[in-house]
């Protein structure tokens, strides 16, 4: 028998909040069953919730979501589905190169002015242990 999880459960499952899961719901990336008046979620539901998270965490909008998980639907012999998937994620592999590329840029500025800051601070004969 399949295991079902009630919102609450799946919420505690995967880090996250009930209401996290709703949200979730009422932008149509999931979509409970229904026990009487309980949400009812089933594995297909959490593999879907961890799909999210992990396209959240990476970046995606919430319309890239929804298209990556529809291609989950559909028949993955179906090229142009595919081809539109790799294109997406090519992308964002893009965009996020760049913002790390600004991160590291970031970084060696910072480190360059900690340096010539410090090196102020020797030759004016700061004790380097009280920095």
């Amino acid at each position: 028998m399949e295991k079902i999880y009630s919102v609450t459960e799946l919420a505690k499952d995967l880090g996250v909040t009930p209401r996290t899961i709703r949200f979730y719901e009422d932008q149509g990336l999931i979509l409970p069953q229904r026990a009487g008046t309980t949400r009812v979620y089933t594995h297909r539901d959490r593999a879907r919730m961890i799909l999210i998270l992990r396209g959240k965490r990476l970046g995606f909008s919430l319309k890239d979501i929804k298209e990556f998980l529809d291609l989950y639907v559909v028949d993955t012999t179906q090229v142009e589905q595919l081809r539109v998937l790799v294109t997406k994620v090519r992308g964002r592999i893009a965009q996020l190169e760049d913002q790390l590329q600004a991160v590291q840029t970031s970084l060696d500025e910072l480190r360059e002015i900690e340096r010539m800051s410090l090196d102020s601070l020797t030759h004016k004969g700061v004790d380097m242990n009280s920095v």
